[in-house]
């Protein structure tokens, strides 16, 4: 924490407003699933598509041959978000062209997640119930694929009534076929302008002035510039890789940083003392 005291101090207030005043808003790949499991690293929402059932070999190779092009831009501390953005935009959509030539199967893909390794944080119950006993939104905002994301929550029992998508959608036709990919693109440094770009849901949320979001990349802190009225927010960045070298920016940046950690505790922990009311 950069700032223990100014923590505690967004908390408190988060605390007395209650969660009636409070929206969620969290990133999904490495965020809310895991980064790692016994050393192991786990698959992202795209790489889960890496599956005999839906692609070939040759679709893996240059999948991953981007991966270790671009990747590295990603999470290069030297480079600035203005720099990393053709790049990203580059490597999304060339994953995307290579999808859509393999002809995905849309009825396949509840088996490929199934048989992926792909985990949620441990606690990911806890938090996910927990928002919804207090009726409090939770808002995923991710650059990987919608699709999939969903079917890891729905086979994990968590995808309730509360949890809205913002994310890359699968376009299939008729036959249930992969043709293209819905509305516009999002990566992992455009969240703001997608943000913008559903004003509409937020202003739904506008009673709700106080966020708590959650992020893995420096990228994720502008999910939450679609709220027009912010009054308090405390943001969560969850630090899992190239550590040393990022570090710094991590805790200019987000209000608590956690560094590989692999579990929901410190968000659950939060957000149970946020709603829960303040004894009088």
């Amino acid at each position: 924490m950069r700032d223990r005291s100014r923590v505690e101090e967004t908390i408190q207030a988060m605390q007395r407003a209650g969660p009636d005043a409070l929206q969620v808003i969290s990133d999904f790949d490495m965020t809310l699933s895991r980064f790692a499991h016994n050393g192991k690293r786990c698959p992202t929402t795209h790489n889960i598509l890496d599956n005999d059932l839906l692609i070939n070999d040759a679709c893996k190779k240059m999948i991953r041959e981007l991966l270790n092009t671009y990747y590295p831009i990603e999470i290069d501390a030297t480079r600035t978000v203005e720099e990393k953005l053709p790049h990203m935009v580059e490597w999304w959509t060339s994953v995307h062209e290579l999808l859509i030539q393999q002809k995905i199967r849309r009825d396949l893909l509840a088996q490929a997640v199934k048989q992926s390794s792909a985990m949620l944080r441990e606690g990911y119950k806890v938090f996910f119930d927990r928002l919804q006993e207090q009726q409090v939104p939770l808002l995923i905002f991710s650059a990987g694929l919608g699709d999939i994301l969903e079917e890891v929550i729905r086979q994990n029992h968590v995808f309730h009534p509360n949890v809205h998508v913002i994310s890359n959608y699968m376009d299939f036709d008729q036959s249930g076929v992969l043709r293209a990919f819905k509305g516009q693109l999002i990566h992992t440094f455009n969240k703001r302008e997608c943000a913008l770009l559903h004003a509409a849901h937020f202003r739904e949320l506008k009673e709700r002035p106080n966020v708590l979001l959650l992020g893995d990349s420096l990228g994720d802190l502008t999910m939450a510039d679609g709220v027009a009225h912010t009054q308090h927010a405390l943001t969560i960045g969850f630090l899992n890789d190239q550590v040393e070298e990022r570090k710094e920016s991590y805790v200019n940046s987000y209000d608590i940083v956690l560094v590989k950690d692999e579990t929901m505790d410190i968000p659950n922990a939060i957000l149970n003392y946020i709603t829960t009311a303040p004894a009088k």
